[in-house]
């Protein structure tokens, strides 16, 4: 019954500006559960539960669990985005700006997950204009924060520049995941450290990776 009366509030609300309101709504929500669990681990029941609708209103607003998080993907992003360029603004030389770009993810764990799972998850289950979305943003964000890199770098090219961005996803989502390991892996690494000290700490591996892959990128051309 308390459902039944939400949802008919839900149906009444027409305007601009509570649509936009309920949208954000939507979005802090599975912003909050994916912080918490994981955005693996959010189903849309649960983003639907938490907001307090039936999955169907909050296919209204988004057309799947997918676009939702693509959705986060893409402001989460721009923060990392503004952040990076800030410090690169400041930086000078290879390891200052793989420094710029790894403490811009490491600070931001919420758009290190969506990363990680953005090509294998996320850009699945998604309407061609959505993802067509979301990728004009990618492109876009490589290319300003590449061109930001060039000026700390001045050996890169711009495509050099995007081409560091890219590496550096993609180096996040190989790294980040070993910073939430399952129980399982918890207690195997509490039983035996020297299996834990295999692997690497997530900002300052991050930070090496991204730094040795500029370095190398002249020699390609």
């Amino acid at each position: 019954m308390v459902m039944a009366a939400m949802e008919a509030s839900f149906q009444r609300a027409r305007r601009p500006e509570q649509k936009i309101e309920r949208r954000e709504h939507i979005l802090a929500t599975a912003a909050e559960l994916a912080q918490n669990a994981g955005v693996a681990r959010v189903s849309l029941g649960d983003i639907a539960v938490a907001v307090g609708l039936a999955k169907s209103a909050v296919l209204r607003y988004f057309g799947t669990r997918e676009e939702i998080y693509l959705q986060l993907a893409m402001r989460e992003g721009t923060a990392w985005s503004a952040a990076a360029g800030a410090a690169l603004s400041r930086a000078s030389g290879y390891s200052a700006a793989a420094t710029a770009l790894a403490d811009a993810y490491a600070d931001r764990p919420l758009y290190c997950d969506l990363t990680t799972h953005a090509e294998t998850m996320l850009e699945h289950n998604v309407s061609v204009a959505a993802l067509r979305v979301y990728k004009v943003w990618a492109i876009d964000t490589y290319f300003t924060v590449g061109r930001q890199i060039t000026v700390a770098c001045p050996q890169l090219s711009d495509t050099d520049g995007a081409s560091l961005v890219m590496a550096a996803s993609a180096f996040v989502a190989k790294l980040f995941p070993l910073t939430r390991p399952p129980e399982a892996l918890r207690q195997l690494y509490d039983r035996e450290p020297e299996i834990a000290r295999v692997f690497p700490p997530f900002r300052p591996t991050l930070q090496r990776m991204i730094a040795a892959t500029a370095a190398g990128l002249p020699s390609t051309h």
